[in-house]
C-alpha cells in the first residue's frame, strides 16, 4: 500500500486513491483504511468518527471529493457502510457492519 502522498497543491496522489479503491478488508482492517484516508483529509474538523459512525463533509475541496469518490469505488466499503449523502458534500457511514 502506498503511504499517503500528495501532489504539490495538497491533492491526494493517484496511487493513494487507487489504494483506497482496491483496499482488501480481508487483509487490512477497517481502522487502517480510515486512518489512511484521514491522513489525506483536509479540514480535519469535518471528520467526525465514533466506533459506530463516520460523518464527513468535504468542505467543497476537490481533494476531499476525490477521496470520497475513491471510497465509493471500493464496492465493499460503500455497500456495507454508506448510509447517507446530502447536498453540499456531507456523508454518513455506519461502520458497525464492517466491525463484525
Amino acid at each position: 500500500m502506498a503511504e499517503p502522498r500528495f501532489y504539490p497543491a495538497g491533492y491526494p496522489a493517484e496511487e493513494c486513491l487507487g489504494a483506497i479503491e482496491t483496499w482488501a478488508f480481508n487483509e487490512r482492517p477497517l481502522e487502517e483504511f480510515l486512518t489512511y484516508i484521514k491522513a489525506m483529509w483536509i479540514y480535519p474538523d469535518r471528520w467526525e468518527q465514533t466506533e459506530e459512525k463516520l460523518t464527513l463533509s468535504t468542505g467543497g475541496w476537490s481533494g476531499n471529493e476525490s477521496l470520497i469518490t475513491a471510497m465509493e469505488n471500493n464496492r465493499v466499503f460503500w455497500m456495507m457502510c454508506w448510509e447517507e449523502s446530502r447536498r453540499g458534500g456531507h456523508y454518513i457511514f455506519d461502520l458497525r457492519r464492517m466491525l463484525v
